[in-house]
């Protein structure tokens, strides 16, 4: 028969809940770390083509590092694309343990 297969989960996007989202970038210029959490209801929008987006303005607090950030989500929320302007985005699997 048919085997239905699953996408994986993207690398840099962790899903809280399926209502919450953070991704961790750093930036070009010095190196520091950001963390973005972002939410369907609040911060993410929709394409006309029914998919859907989350963009963001980054400053870093200590450099004032400068870059952009951009998601995209199929129509079931899920994550197809990462895109960051002068940002480098961070792996889950590289995120400090937060029970450590």
């Amino acid at each position: 028969m048919f085997r239905l297969r699953r996408r994986p989960p993207n690398p840099y996007v962790k899903t809280d809940s399926p209502q919450v989202f953070r991704v961790r970038v750093r930036t070009q210029l010095h190196g520091e770390e950001v963390e973005v959490r972002f939410t369907k209801g609040a911060h993410i929008a929709a394409e006309e083509d029914g998919t859907f987006f989350f963009r963001k303005p980054i400053v870093s607090p200590r450099h004032l590092d400068r870059g952009e950030l951009l998601v995209r989500f199929d129509r079931a929320y899920r994550v197809t694309a990462t895109e960051g302007e002068g940002l480098t985005f961070i792996p889950v699997s590289e995120w400090p343990d937060p029970e450590a």
